[in-house]
């Protein structure tokens, strides 16, 4: 028997009067509220305007949304179109199931309509969004929490999650895996901010080191996971995607650090100009007394030039009278 365990609410919807507030979902519009906002600080610190993070998320969000349900769906088609289940089920987002991978990917086609539009480069947007989103999906994972689902394996240690008997779950003590994979986000949003202003970062580098870093973790979180997945010779598919994701992303770091190096100077056309810049501007100014002070001085010089140069034509003239 635990002395010590993580309850798991009675239900995972709260009414308020007739309008139901349900747990998964109020975790997804958390996440985006603070990806939007961490995102649009990041782009006005590299010298975009604000509010363009949130009108390109305009896009992004929706595509995000329906590619996430995609891959869930696809991925466990079983719970939705096998004998006895409800294919109905499938359009039902609020009872759980958004799979990262299709999240981004298809998230990644709608930002890149609203980049198009705006034309803005995909690369450097993503950089700026690349630690909100991940601190977007920390939030979205206590949306597991609140449906009991996506833990690990069963455990007694004090901070083992309690599940109650369900659909599709048998009540005891399990790893919390919800909880390790939204402290594993948070790491992973400070290692990219971390990373991004120690080697000054761009041309979507900073975006694939979140999505590096965030893979290395999710490998191991899902390994301890025993809810039902479809296995390749003996691993969870979202183990070999996690590998094969990780992979392709270091490999896009190495190769774009060679063609790529530094950093975009101009991520928006028309901004105004970035924080750096206002420097440089300032020292210009600066140096404006000085140079006028200079001039003054030089202008007395100048003038006695000038008469010197004036009274010699006179000094010849009576020399020659003379000499006749």
């Amino acid at each position: 028997m635990n002395l010590a365990y993580i309850p798991s609410p009675s239900t995972g919807v709260i009414d308020l009067g007739p309008i139901p507030l349900r747990g998964y979902a109020f975790c997804i519009i958390i996440g985006v509220f603070v990806a939007v906002w961490f995102g649009n600080k990041r782009w006005i610190a590299r010298g975009g305007t604000a509010g363009t993070v949130a009108d390109i998320a305009v896009w992004a969000v929706p595509f995000g949304l329906v590619g996430g349900r995609l891959y869930h769906v696809i991925t466990d088609y079983q719970l939705y179109f096998s004998e006895g289940e409800d294919w109905v089920d499938a359009f039902k987002i609020w009872q759980g199931g958004l799979g990262i991978w299709g999240a981004i990917a298809l998230g990644a086609v709608g930002a890149w309509i609203g980049c198009r539009r705006r034309g803005i480069p995909l690369p450097a947007w993503a950089d700026a969004l690349a630690p909100g989103i991940v601190l977007a999906q920390a939030c979205g994972r206590w949306g597991n929490w609140f449906n009991q689902e996506l833990y690990g394996r069963e455990t007694h240690v004090p901070w083992a999650l309690k599940i109650s008997d369900g659909p599709n779950r048998v009540a005891g003590t399990y790893h919390p895996t919800f909880l390790y994979e939204s402290l594993w986000c948070v790491g992973v949003a400070l290692l990219v901010v971390w990373a991004d202003r120690r080697f000054k970062m761009g041309h979507g580098r900073v975006f694939a080191l979140y999505v590096a870093a965030y893979c290395a973790g999710r490998a191991w979180i899902e390994y301890m996971r025993v809810d039902e997945a479809h296995h390749i010779l003996g691993l969870r598919l979202n183990v070999w995607t996690a590998l094969i994701v990780f992979v392709l992303a270091v490999t896009y770091i190495v190769i774009s650090a060679k063609l790529r190096p530094g950093r975009e100077e101009i991520v928006e056309p028309g901004a105004p100009e970035a924080p750096e810049s206002s420097d440089t501007a300032d020292e210009a100014e600066s140096d404006e007394p000085e140079a006028a002070e200079a001039e003054a001085d030089a202008k007395p010089e100048a003038d006695a030039d000038a008469d010197a140069d004036a009274d010699a034509p006179k000094a010849d003239g009576t020399a020659e009278a003379a000499k006749g």
